[in-house]
């Protein structure tokens, strides 16, 4: 849902009950706390029932009780400090359960990604950026890490790559400066989402450049300025950023464009090939 959580229960805060009201009230305050509670667990905090919980969840409009839950820790994920991550991250797991926890959400983010993510989008932002006379990348953040990744990749496919590397706002609209409708700009956000992404990606927009957004929800800043919006699940509200399922959507971006430029790829990497024997790149195998 695009409208704010907070916004939409206090909007609709005199049509509930009494039960809901309680729940309305206690989500208010403590939504941090109540977006990791079942219902039933929500429902014995504040003294109501679990079915009125769920009643609760669909006089909001969501479709049950875990859309609410996705809400709440939507809404966690964009507002919590480092310190609340790990203040989260330590009621919900013991130190002898972090592996199998981490990696089992990690793997439930890509799967949810790949069911969820519409393949003519995808396909659609492969030829924008196949098609683009420039392609600038853009991550703040723990997202610098995918932007310069699929940089990387892409400048061995594409002839005009431009990761733009920069803190300064000031610096970042000077590197775009020329970028127009014959260009396409990659970003990536997660929360909590970069200002910088958003000033971005809504510059790009507002000159006609084509916007591929990397994000985790239609309701992240930068998806409202996006023509092709790549949806990636990063549930995890720990001090890290859950980023498997982006990277795996750049994992398909360089190989589907790739093939797209199959014949120039070809010659560009048995090149590169060349140059890397040449200068010893690369460590041969049972060399010292």
């Amino acid at each position: 849902m695009k409208v704010n959580l907070i916004t939409l229960i206090t909007e609709k805060m005199p049509t509930f009950s009494k039960g809901q009201k309680r729940i309305a009230r206690y989500i208010l305050e403590h939504y941090d706390a109540a977006a990791f509670m079942t219902a039933n667990k929500l429902g014995e905090a504040v003294g109501v029932s679990e079915s009125t919980v769920v009643r609760f969840a669909t006089e909001l409009q969501f479709d049950g009780y875990p859309r609410l839950q996705r809400a709440m820790q939507e809404l966690v994920r964009s507002k919590l400090t480092s310190v609340q991550r790990i203040e989260v991250t330590r009621a919900r797991m013991r130190d002898d359960e972090v592996l199998d926890n981490i990696m089992a959400c990690d793997i439930a983010n890509i799967r949810q990604t790949l069911e969820e993510l519409p393949q003519d989008v995808f396909y659609q932002a492969v030829d924008a950026i196949v098609g683009a006379r420039r392609v600038y990348i853009f991550g703040a953040g723990s997202c610098r890490a995918l932007a310069n990744f699929l940089a990387y990749y892409l400048k061995m496919l594409l002839v005009d790559i431009h990761l733009i590397y920069t803190n300064s706002e000031t610096e970042i609209f000077e590197e775009m400066l020329h970028i127009d409708e014959s260009d396409a700009i990659i970003g990536f956000s997660f929360p909590r989402y970069s200002s910088k992404a958003v000033k971005a990606m809504h510059f790009a927009h507002s000159r006609h450049a084509k916007v591929i957004a990397i994000t985790d929800s239609p309701a992240s800043p930068i998806a409202e300025q996006a023509s092709y919006l790549l949806l990636a699940h990063s549930d995890m509200a720990t001090i890290v950023d859950s980023l498997v399922a982006p990277l795996s959507i750049i994992n398909a971006l360089i190989v589907a464009a790739s093939l797209k430029k199959m014949d120039g790829v070809t010659q560009t990497l048995g090149e590169l090939e060349d140059l890397w024997e040449k200068y010893e790149v690369y460590q041969k195998f049972g060399e010292e």
